[in-house]
């Protein structure tokens, strides 16, 4: 059984998108297609209905995926009875969030972390951190640090972290007049996508999207250029190396708190190494 083949499956059957899959197993998109392609082969069946607009999972597909699910996790149940018997935890531990939040939280959660368990291998990966709800739900990550959603997934463990607000932003010496003409610089999905589209839509304003833009860090480049006015988290512009090049626009719409914290799939918590993390953090706090 080719457990890599069966995690790239799942993270397909979870996104039901090619790219976004290829990107949460990092992988290419030729490569997951090729694997997905070979499981089909080795099983006789197709698990996917494809085309040039649309990823659908077929009756087998949704059978195979239990089986995937069921054999995965009794593959990591085995792996965590080893690690449990050893003296010092060893293995790996894996960790998503977005360029800000790696320096903004990171060093301090894992020095401490580190010290204690030196034989745990920590692995990092950054991005878009409207992602990182469904990578860990597909069990791409064991742990990601990502904004608390209006309504939390089921099985899922949160643990905040700080509040920021989310912040209208514009570059220096620019001034921009009506909310229905000015360009704006958004993020293409998350909750501070949502959050604005509501107010939006409570104001009647059709607005003037400029640029649906993947990731907070990008929105901050984008505005410091004077292309429009950007809404993200303060804690990004506060720690942005652009933030001498921009300023909070002068109409400042309530959007509500924005809580950031770490995420981790409850019956992952039985693993040693991520019950270890998640003690920590309760200690810490």
């Amino acid at each position: 059984m080719d457990i890599a083949k069966l995690k790239l499956f799942c993270a397909l059957a979870s996104s039901l998108h090619f790219g976004r899959a290829a990107s949460a197993c990092h992988v290419s998109p030729s490569t997951l297609s090729r694997n997905i392609k070979q499981l089909e082969d080795d099983l006789g069946v197709s698990l996917f209905e494809r085309d040039n607009r649309s990823v659908a999972l077929t009756h087998e597909g949704h059978s195979y995926l239990q089986f995937a699910k069921e054999v995965l996790q009794q593959w990591e149940a085995y792996q965590e009875s080893l690690l449990a018997k050893a003296d010092q935890l060893h293995g790996q531990l894996s960790i998503y969030c977005s360029v800000t939040a790696s320096y903004s939280f990171l060093y301090d959660i894992l020095t401490e972390f580190r010290v204690k368990h030196p034989g745990i291998a920590i692995k990092l990966h950054t991005g878009d951190p409207a992602q990182a709800i469904e990578r860990v739900q597909s069990g791409y990550e064991d742990i990601v640090i990502a904004a608390k959603p209006e309504k939390m997934p089921a099985g899922i463990s949160f643990k905040p972290i700080t509040n920021s607000p989310l912040v209208f932003i514009t570059a220096k010496n620019v001034d921009w007049e009506n909310w229905n003409q000015i360009p704006l610089i958004i993020p293409e999905e998350g909750m501070a996508r949502e959050r604005l589209d509501n107010w939006f839509r409570e104001q009647k304003i059709t607005p003037n999207i400029y640029a649906e833009v993947k990731g907070n860090e990008a929105i901050v480049s984008m505005v410091s250029l004077g292309f429009g006015v950007g809404v993200l988290p303060k804690i990004v512009v506060d720690n942005s190396p652009l933030a001498d090049r921009v300023e909070p626009f002068k109409e400042q719409p309530d959007l509500g708190p924005y809580s950031m914290g770490i995420c981790v799939m409850e019956k992952r918590l039985k693993s040693p190494i991520l019950n270890a993390f998640w003690a920590q953090l309760t200690t810490e706090k």
